[in-house]
């Protein structure tokens, strides 16, 4: 059980855990990073990580991350990093067991433990990876998108830049990430206005460097995924029900 406060940008290095992790941000956005793929996880959301998964946290906006740990021995259903929903009593029992300054007994201590995977094991799962290519060609074709979300050209012209015809770069995608390529690139702009949003730039401004036609296409966009408009979900308010 800890808590880690960091600042905008700060990023916590490459490392695993023989047990299992519950990692929630009670303020701030964390971008979560493994081997398959890159998660965003904002205070409404917490990352299970499994035992032994390599990992990276990168802070967006000043953060408070808050850890929970668990033995390998728990059951739960969730063999790969997931995010899931926090719904208000879960987002208490982790501040709770996290809060180095509170003195709980054992028992209580197990009981809230109990309390928790409960909640977890509920919990609505949320397809927020960004997953990671392999592919040479896709590699250097996604990080030229991530330098530039708001990147226009089409599959065909970007191709000329790595070197892979239209016909093959949908084929790796589809193969590598089990997306399209517009639904890759359209998982890319969220991620990237999610942590604009978490600096405190205006939905109009964050829209427009993520590469939206407009702040109407990058609301309705965002409240389809994550149940909310992103202007509420930045002031801190809680995804429609």
């Amino acid at each position: 059980m800890s808590v880690n406060r960091l600042a905008h940008r700060e990023r916590i290095d490459w490392h695993d855990h023989t047990t299992h992790q519950l990692v929630h941000p009670l303020r701030g956005v964390l971008q979560v990073t493994t081997g398959r793929g890159t998660w965003v996880v904002p205070p409404t959301r917490a990352v299970w990580l499994p035992a032994n998964v390599p990992h990276t946290h990168q802070a967006h906006g000043p953060t408070e991350m808050r850890s929970l740990i668990f033995t390998t021995a728990v059951q739960v259903t969730f063999e790969e990093p997931t995010v899931l929903t926090v719904e208000p009593l879960l987002r208490e029992v982790i501040r709770t067991l996290s809060d180095e300054r509170t003195d709980l007994s054992p028992e209580l201590r197990h009981h809230l433990e109990q309390v928790a995977l409960h909640q977890l094991r509920s919990a609505e799962t949320l397809p927020l990876r960004l997953p990671t290519p392999t592919d040479p060609r896709l590699v250097r074709l996604c990080a030229m998108l991530a330098a530039d979300p708001a990147d226009p050209r089409p599959l065909r012209e970007l191709g000329r830049e790595v070197g892979a015809a239209e016909r093959t770069l949908s084929r790796l995608f589809r193969d590598e990430t089990g997306f399209t390529f517009p639904q890759w690139r359209g998982r890319l702009r969220l991620h990237h206005a999610m942590l604009l949003l978490a600096t405190g730039l205006p939905v109009t401004r964050v829209a427009a460097d993520a590469g939206y036609a407009s702040p109407s296409a990058f609301i309705e966009a965002f409240r389809l995924v994550f149940g909310i408009t992103p202007g509420r979900w930045a002031g801190g308010g809680e995804p429609a029900s």
